[in-house]
């Protein structure tokens, strides 16, 4: 015999829902939680470091990969990041792991660390652990949907 399924609402989410439904609406809800409580800051700040980068010819590449963190940072549930392993990408991954990107990385790092030692921040700690993984290679990395 043929069930409906219930319309019963847990934190949010339908029941009734599939499993891919489901994450795609935890991921929704997470990421509406991460840019009303600090997303929102963090993309535009990206951004404005990435307009100030592109100024110059040779800082383009450089406010490209700033553009790319600031569109993480704005939405980053639902997102991974995957690093390809190109030579290209390698030389310039050093040049920024020297110019600023082991600070960045660690910021994230210490960030998520301390988001995982409360229960409820953990979600939001792993978001920062992805964060710091693009922060410290930016070069050659995709994002792409889970």
């Amino acid at each position: 015999m043929y069930q409906e399924p219930t319309t019963c609402i847990f934190f949010g989410v339908p029941v009734g829902l599939s499993v891919d439904e489901r994450k795609c609406a935890m991921s929704i809800i997470g990421n509406i939680i991460w840019f009303l409580f600090g997303g929102i800051l963090a993309g535009i700040i990206w951004y404005l470091v990435g307009l100030l980068w592109c100024l110059t010819i040779i800082g383009i590449p450089v406010g490209l990969q700033c553009f790319k963190l600031g569109r993480l940072s704005f939405f980053p549930f639902g997102k991974d990041v995957v690093l390809s392993g190109e030579t290209t990408s390698l030389l310039l991954n050093i040049f920024w792991l020297i110019f600023g990107g082991i600070e960045l990385a660690i910021t994230h790092a210490v960030f998520a660390v301390i988001l995982c030692c409360t229960i409820i921040g953990i979600p939001f700690g792993m978001q920062h652990f992805k964060l710091a993984k693009l922060a410290l290679l930016p070069f050659g990395a995709q994002i792409t949907d889970k």
